[in-house]
């Protein structure tokens, strides 16, 4: 936490040291307002000579003075604590979300998505109230705590003693705990990931689950993940819930004895009637400040959990920097080479997904990939890009190794087409200028025209105004791939990826953006990978693909003579239609 404060709190540093310079003056504020009841009760009304008003008065504006002064004070403070709490966990969320954009698929793989919204928006909420009582509570409670304890030995430093019986009695029960609190809370806090696991699984397929009638069932299976995480709950509160008796307990058992002892001393005249009153006052600060104190501990001990999660984002090593590139390198041209690579997801991995890749692709050709579903076709070229980094040998692109480009010059001349095709809130012309933020409205149409998504873009009831909900639910996936395909043209690359890119539209669509294609990427390299051979077999190299190694590449006509593999491909998805 503390680490956390010093790195993203500067900004706010004036808020932040004001608040509990405030809090400090509330505290001297209120802390003379029992002498001044202890004189009015004890001079004003049991004076020698009676009553004395003019007294009173005078006491009473001064006491008046200083509760408006800690009320002004303490408003202050928690202004500026607000201020400062807000803005420090701004600044954790924005870092802890560049650093997330920054990731790399491994580092992607090691979180899951609803694990990183819990952590930025819940645990986010926490380590705001750990803070808030850090720069107000935790300065209040220990400042009322030693000046009101200074105040009560000063009135009867005998009845004093009955705090040194209850503070070992609160010490220890705090530390217990806190000790058996905090794991708890991060087994909570998992829970918690959980059950937002399942709760975006379910609202992004609600369709399918809709389709597939298993809402009884997507019920049942939520109301599993909010059991445990009630149960959990509970079971991480059952500490916490003592703090609060606890602290009740030993405050009326001080309360109680100190009446008895004080009462005894008022009848044997060794203490006034206002300065009993006053005592048990301060008593009660000081009670009330070790409780507050303790249930700031416990707010702390909530946070801890939240705050070793939010340092688990920060501190995680990116795997693929672009650190120490030439920033002025720039691939020469779309020219590919694969040298010896091998690459596997996860150094536990007992198997390479890819293993002993030797390939060259020269610039401007058109290479197919196909193979069976599980054979890395997807994985290999990822590579390019360096969404991942290959785990042995070297990855070539335009003349240089992948790892001596800024990843940004990289990727700015490497367009891929994922499988999962993503669009986001926005126009769809928006959506589009995801390629190229420059581009002319004629440049748009002009990409929508040869991935053959300008008709049906027309007949949107806006045209290319139109606003796509979130993913592009109002569009088909047929659409969705072309204007994907769009998008990635309106990038002019040299180098163009289409991983299995048309697998949602229908065969005629298909062969007019392949057609279409073949006149727009000519010069650009162009790598396409299907599960269709007639989307590939015009191609000028076709590579064969299984269980992660290249195991053949040839055009059509040699492929299938010599290939197994290709043939059966080609007899189940074509013959059957020639015929």
């Amino acid at each position: 936490m503390f680490r956390l404060l010093r790195k993203y709190t500067k900004q706010f540093m004036f808020a932040a040291i004001l608040a509990p310079l405030l809090v400090t003056a509330e505290v001297v504020f209120d802390v003379f307002i029992p002498r001044l009841m202890s004189r009015i009760i004890d001079e004003g009304i049991n004076g020698a000579g009676g009553s004395n008003l003019q007294l009173i008065y005078q006491l009473g504006k001064q006491m008046v003075i200083l509760s408006v002064a800690a009320m002004l004070t303490g408003a202050a403070s928690g202004i500026c604590a607000a201020w400062a709490s807000s803005g420090f966990v701004r600044n954790i969320r924005i870092a802890m979300y560049e650093k997330i954009q920054a990731f790399s698929f491994k580092n992607m793989d090691k979180f899951e998505v609803p694990s990183l919204v819990t952590r930025m928006t819940k645990d986010m909420r926490e380590i705001r109230m750990a803070y808030l009582s850090i720069v107000r509570t935790l300065v209040r409670s220990p400042m009322q705590l030693i000046v009101s304890t200074y105040m009560v030995f000063t009135i009867n430093s005998s009845l004093a003693s009955v705090f040194f019986v209850a503070i070992p009695i609160l010490g220890a029960g705090l530390y217990f705990i806190s000790h058996y609190a905090h794991p708890r809370f991060r087994v909570l806090m998992r829970k918690f990931d959980a059950m937002n696991g399942s709760l975006e699984e379910n609202f992004v397929g609600i369709r399918v689950v809709k389709t597939f009638v298993r809402e009884d069932f997507e019920k049942n299976k939520f109301r599993v993940t909010s059991e445990g995480v009630m149960k959990q709950q509970r079971f991480a509160e059952k500490l916490v819930i003592l703090n609060s008796p606890m602290f009740n307990l030993v405050m009326y058992g001080c309360m109680i004895a100190v009446s008895w002892f004080g009462g005894q001393d008022i009848i044997a005249g060794k203490m006034l009637t206002g300065e009993f009153m006053s005592y048990l006052t301060y008593l009660r600060a000081i009670l009330f400040s070790l409780m507050m104190l303790s249930m700031s501990l416990m707010q702390i001990i909530f946070a801890q959990a939240s705050v070793d999660r939010a340092n688990e984002i920060l501190d995680e090593v990116i795997d693929i920097t672009d650190d120490g590139c030439d920033p002025e390198l720039l691939p020469e041209d779309g020219s590919i080479e694969f040298r010896d690579v091998s690459f596997k997801y996860s150094e536990k991995a007992a198997e390479n997904a890819l293993s002993d890749v030797n390939l060259k692709i020269a610039s401007g050709e058109v290479v197919g990939i196909i193979g069976s579903t599980g054979s890395s076709k997807t994985t290999l070229v990822q590579l390019l890009p360096r969404l991942y980094d290959a785990t042995e040998g070297e990855v070539i692109v335009g003349g240089h190794n992948v790892k001596e480009y800024k990843l940004n010059n990289l990727r700015k001349d490497v367009a891929m087409v994922l499988q999962k095709n993503v669009l986001f809130s926005g126009t769809i012309e928006e959506n589009l200028k995801w390629g190229n933020p420059n581009a002319s409205h004629e440049e748009v149409v002009e990409a929508a025209e040869c991935a053959q998504a300008h008709d049906f873009i027309l007949r949107q009831p806006n045209g290319y105004q139109t606003m796509l909900g979130q993913g592009g639910v109002n569009v088909s996936g047929g659409q969705k791939q072309r204007l994907c395909i769009a998008r990635a043209l309106l990038k002019k690359p040299k180098i163009i990826i289409l991983d299995d890119s048309t697998s949602a539209v229908d065969t005629d669509t298909d062969k007019r953006i392949r057609t279409a294609l073949a006149e727009r990427v000519r010069g650009m390299t162009t790598i396409i990978i299907a599960q269709r051979i007639s989307s590939i077999m015009d191609a000028d190299r076709i590579i064969v693909m299984d269980d992660g190694k290249i195991t053949d590449m040839g055009v059509h006509e040699e492929l299938m003579n010599r290939n197994e593999i290709y043939r059966d491909l080609y007899e189940t998805q074509l013959k059957g239609v020639a015929e």
